[in-house]
């Protein structure tokens, strides 16, 4: 049976943005997706039918990733991210919140956790981006060198899709072409590492300690064992810097649980979401 689901862009915060839309007639609650970073709405192919058996869900394109715009004048800070995010569930009116972010996307949601702690009901943070700082200086002045998105792109190059998969995978006999060629396509135009390029000069780094401890909302902490991006120990210490969440910890898995082990993140979704 054919998923259903409403596609499209809408024009928020001075930027098109690309949502993924899974409606459930019985279900009042939904789930938003935040994707992590180099990712898209695509990381949760396997994870969105499984939720929208029991919520409605929305996956959104964080900008400037996937079908999401490219914006030479967008601030891609995660603020602003975090902003954005906000003000497309105020246009689509919409209730009975739980944010899901994976790596980035966590440190999306931990934003908006902090900017506005009445819109979530809970969340759900997969290997979240933690404790990062701001980019270094240098780089910031460095970014504003003409064609410095080219450089970026080399990097990205270098180290190839492939390459990136089997560092954030623990069992890499999942990688296939259909795989590759999904996390591929948003790289294949020139706009992207301009809007890349951007986002290294805006990102402000994660938040602190102090912010994270003035966060009072039910959040579940879900962990890859081997995560090589953001080991165990960052999710431990996320764990004591939230007053009120609670850490899985996943064997034999690696960081991109949305693609590794969907059917037990579920699991453990619906089992929290059913006494928070």
């Amino acid at each position: 049976m054919k998923q259903a689901v409403l596609t499209g862009h809408q024009p928020i915060n001075d930027i098109n943005v690309y949502y993924e839309f899974y409606p459930n007639k019985t279900s009042a609650k939904t789930v938003i997706l935040l994707h992590g970073f180099l990712s898209s709405s695509f990381t949760f192919r396997h994870l969105i039918p499984l939720l929208n058996q029991d919520y409605q869900v929305l996956s959104v394109d964080l900008p400037p990733f996937g079908k999401s715009d490219k914006s030479h004048r967008y601030e891609y800070s995660y603020k602003n991210l975090a902003q954005t995010v906000i003000k497309l569930i105020e246009f689509f009116g919409l209730k009975k919140l739980t944010f899901l972010g994976h790596s980035m996307g966590g440190q999306v949601v931990l934003n908006i956790l902090h900017l506005m702690p009445e819109l979530a009901d809970n969340a759900i943070l997969l290997c979240s981006s933690s404790y990062l700082k701001k980019s270094r200086m240098p780089l910031i002045i460095t970014s504003y060198l003409p064609f410095f998105h080219l450089f970026v792109k080399f990097w990205l190059a270098r180290t190839g899709v492939k390459k990136n998969l089997q560092d954030t995978l623990y069992n890499h006999s999942l990688i296939n072409d259909e795989m590759i060629n999904g996390y591929l396509q948003p790289f294949l135009q020139d706009e992207i590492f301009v809007a890349l390029t951007r986002m290294i000069r805006h990102r402000e780094g994660d938040l602190p300690s102090k912010v994270l401890n003035n966060i009072k909302t039910p959040c579940l902490l879900i962990w890859g064992e081997h995560d090589k991006s953001l080991p165990v120990h960052i999710g431990e210490r996320l764990n004591r810097d939230l007053v009120n969440s609670e850490l899985i910890v996943l064997k034999e898995s690696g960081h991109a649980l949305p693609e590794e082990r969907p059917r037990e993140v579920y699991k453990h979704i619906k089992s929290f979401l059913e006494v928070s």
